[in-house]
C-alpha cells in the first residue's frame, strides 16, 4: 500500500502546486505591467511619475485594507472559488486599462486588481498547507514563490514586445486580460484540487461552540510579536524589492546614463536569477533546516550589493552580474521567510495569518512607489537604491527576532 501511495500523494501535491503556482504567476505579472512602459504612459497621459505611482498606490491600498478580511473569508469558506474570483476581477481590471485611454481607467483598473490581489496570498498559502504533504513543504513554497517571480521577470519582456509588435503600448495589458481568464478557466475545471473545504468542515465543530473565542485568539495570533515582526519583515522586503524591480531602468538611467535597453536587460537578470536563487533556497531550507540563518545570510550580501550599485558605475556586464547577484541573493531567501511565518502558525489560521503578514507587501506597495517617485522627479536616483539597502538592513534585524517557538 506504502509503494502504491506515496506516488499518488506525489502526483497530487504536485497538481496542487502546479494550479496554486499558476495563479501566482500572474498575480506576480500585474506587479510589472506598468514600470516598463512608464515612459509611454507619462507622455500619453501627460502626468508626473509620482502621479503614474498613484495607480500603484491605488493598488497597494485596496490590497492592504481587504486582505486580512480575505483571510479570514479563505480560513471559514475555503479557499479555491475564492482563488478563481480573484483571477477574473484581476482580468477585468487589467482589461479596463488596456481599453480606456484615459488616466482615470489606469487608477480604476489598478484599484480592481488590488482588490483582487487581497485573495491571492491568504488562499494560495492555505491550500498548499492544507493540501500539501509536509515532507514537500519546503518545495512547495519555493516553487510557489518562484513561479511569482518568474511572472515578475516575464513581465516586462511580454509588455515592451507587445507594445513595439502592435505599436500600442496598452496591447499588453489587453493580452494579459485574456492569459488571466484563461488561467481562471483552467483552475475552474480543476477546482476539485483547490478545495480545503474538508478542513474547513473538520473545525465546524469548533467554531459553533466556541465562534467568539475563536475570532478572538485569532485576533491574539495576529498581534503576537512573531507574527508583527514577520509582518514589518515582509514590508521591508517589499520596500527594498520596489526600489530594484520598478525603477531599476529610469534610476540608473538618470544616475549613470545606461541606456533603458541596458538598464531593462540587467532587471531581467535580476528577475530572473530572484527567481532562481527562490529554487535554491527551497533545496538549501529543505536540506539544512536553519531558516533564519538562510535569510541572515542572504539579506546582508545582498543588501551590501546594492548598496555598491548605489555608488559604483559598473560596465554593462558587471552591471548586470551585480543585478544578477542581488536578485539570486535575495530570492534565496524566500522560502525560509514562508517556513518561518508557517512555523507560528497554528493549525487553521494560514490563511488569516499568511493574509495579515503579506498585508506588509501591499502597505510597502503603497508608500515605495510615492517614495520612489517623488526622489526621482527631485532628481535624486541614488538615494532609492540607498534606501533600498537601509530597508535591507532594518529586515536582517526583523528576520532574526521572528523566531519560531520551540
Amino acid at each position: 500500500m506504502t509503494d502504491i501511495a506515496a506516488p499518488v500523494a506525489k502526483a497530487r501535491d504536485f497538481r496542487v502546486i502546479s494550479l496554486v503556482g499558476a495563479a501566482h504567476f500572474m498575480s506576480h505579472v500585474y506587479v510589472l505591467m506598468l514600470p516598463p512602459l512608464f515612459i509611454y504612459a507619462r507622455g500619453e497621459y501627460g502626468v508626473s511619475f509620482e502621479q503614474l505611482a498613484y495607480a500603484m498606490a491605488a493598488f497597494g491600498i485596496c490590497s492592504a485594507s481587504l486582505q486580512v478580511p480575505a483571510g479570514f473569508v479563505v480560513d471559514r469558506f475555503g479557499s479555491g472559488a475564492l482563488l478563481i474570483a480573484g483571477l477574473a476581477l484581476s482580468a477585468t481590471g487589467v482589461a479596463i486599462v488596456g481599453l480606456v485611454p484615459a488616466y482615470w481607467a489606469l487608477i480604476l483598473g489598478y484599484a480592481l486588481l488590488g482588490v483582487a490581489n487581497t485573495v491571492y496570498h491568504p488562499a494560495d498559502y492555505a491550500i498548499l498547507s492544507h493540501g500539501v504533504s509536509a515532507p514537500r513543504m519546503a518545495q512547495a513554497y519555493s516553487i510557489h514563490t518562484f513561479l511569482g517571480m518568474a511572472g515578475q521577470a516575464a513581465a516586462p519582456a511580454f509588455m515592451l514586445a507587445m507594445a513595439s509588435l502592435f505599436d500600442n503600448w496598452r496591447s499588453g495589458f489587453l493580452g494579459i486580460a485574456v492569459i488571466t481568464y484563461a488561467v481562471a478557466a483552467v483552475l475552474l475545471l480543476q477546482k476539485d484540487a483547490l478545495s480545503d473545504r474538508h478542513v474547513a468542515q473538520r473545525e465546524d465543530g469548533a467554531r459553533k461552540h466556541a465562534p467568539m473565542m475563536e475570532r478572538e485568539s485569532r485576533w491574539k495570533i495576529l498581534i503576537s510579536g512573531p507574527i508583527i515582526r514577520s509582518f514589518i519583515f515582509f514590508a521591508l522586503l517589499t520596500l527594498t524589492g520596489s526600489a530594484m524591480q520598478n525603477f531599476t531602468i529610469v534610476g540608473f538611467g538618470a544616475l549613470n546614463g545606461t541606456p533603458a535597453a541596458q538598464a531593462s536587460v540587467g532587471l531581467t537578470a535580476f528577475l530572473i536569477f530572484n527567481a532562481l536563487g527562490v529554487l535554491s533556497g527551497g533545496f538549501i531550507a529543505e536540506r539544512f533546516r536553519h531558516p533564519t540563518r538562510i535569510a541572515t545570510v542572504g539579506l546582508a550580501a545582498s543588501g551590501v550589493t546594492i548598496l555598491i550599485l548605489a555608488y559604483v558605475n559598473f560596465p554593462i556586464a558587471l552591471f548586470v552580474a551585480m543585478l544578477a547577484l542581488s536578485g539570486f541573493l535575495n530570492g534565496v531567501i524566500m522560502p525560509s521567510r514562508d517556513l518561518i511565518v508557517r512555523a507560528v502558525t497554528p493549525p487553521g489560521a494560514f490563511g488569516v495569518v499568511f493574509g495579515f503578514v503579506t498585508t506588509g507587501f501591499n502597505v510597502a506597495g503603497v508608500i515605495a512607489p510615492l517614495l520612489y517617485g517623488r526622489l526621482m522627479d527631485e532628481g535624486q536616483p541614488r538615494i532609492i537604491f540607498i534606501c533600498a539597502a537601509v530597508f535591507t538592513a532594518l529586515a536582517l534585524t526583523m528576520v532574526n527576532t521572528a523566531r519560531a517557538k520551540k
